[in-house]
């Protein structure tokens, strides 16, 4: 098993990208999902998971934000319809 990356601080999620946040997620759900998860940890891979919950909401939505405006700016460029 790898060990966990503790690379998000407080305005500094940008040093973990989605992919390997989620991958990370996974990783500690199959921790959780185990009937020996040490007690000592549950509480610190549950915390941690909330982090990295954080880290890809912010992600999605800053991916959507982007194609909206990507979209709006099409849109922009976009002839209007003379009939319409």
């Amino acid at each position: 098993m790898s060990e966990p990356t503790d690379d998000i601080t407080p305005g500094g999620a940008d040093a973990i990208g989605y992919g390997d946040a989620f991958a990370e997620l996974e990783q500690i759900l199959d921790e959780l999902e185990d009937d020996e998860v040490d007690v000592d940890i549950l509480a610190e891979r549950v915390a941690r998971a909330s982090e990295l919950i954080r880290v890809c909401r912010g992600r999605i939505s800053a991916a959507q934000m982007s194609v909206e405006q990507i979209v709006a700016d099409l849109e922009d460029l976009t002839p209007a319809d003379p009939d319409g």
